[in-house]
């Protein structure tokens, strides 16, 4: 995912969302989160703010909610956890997930096929509803 930051510059990341991806899990992406974070445009964010409680949620997706909310500007939360974009939205936060992030991608001419990347996702065993990746590939003419 080289092409986040020619979409978004810096992208932040909250210390609970690193801790569940930490390299040394040997998890799928584990060594483009640490070239990102040696590339500079992956930043891992200070300690954020304590406040909303937000208990329906896991802490990454709290934390990644918090900072987004004491965030001055305009912030867009990267998120593809249904109860976590919800309550996001609910809070006044504009939120985009995957689908919508390969969506621009192509678009903008960052990556050759939105399908390809699909396909990679789903062979990962990333999730992404059908309809949505349908809704997606029709939208960029694939």
């Amino acid at each position: 995912m080289a092409w986040l930051p020619s979409l978004f510059g810096t992208v932040t990341m909250p210390p609970e969302v690193y801790r569940e991806v930490l390299p040394g899990l040997d998890l799928p992406g584990e060594d483009a989160i640490t070239q990102a974070l040696s590339a500079g445009w992956l930043d891992i964010a200070g300690p954020g703010p304590g406040t909303p409680a937000l208990p329906e949620l896991d802490e990454g997706e709290s934390a990644c909610i918090r900072i987004a909310l004491a965030h001055d500007g305009p912030t867009l939360l990267l998120m593809d956890e249904r109860a976590g974009r919800a309550i996001a939205q609910e809070r006044g936060l504009r939120v985009a997930g995957t689908a919508a992030i390969i969506g621009l991608a192509k678009q903008r001419g960052l990556i050759p096929s939105a399908r390809e990347l699909f396909a990679l996702l789903h062979a990962a065993e990333f999730r992404i509803a059908p309809e949505v990746i349908r809704t997606v590939l029709q939208r960029v003419g694939e």
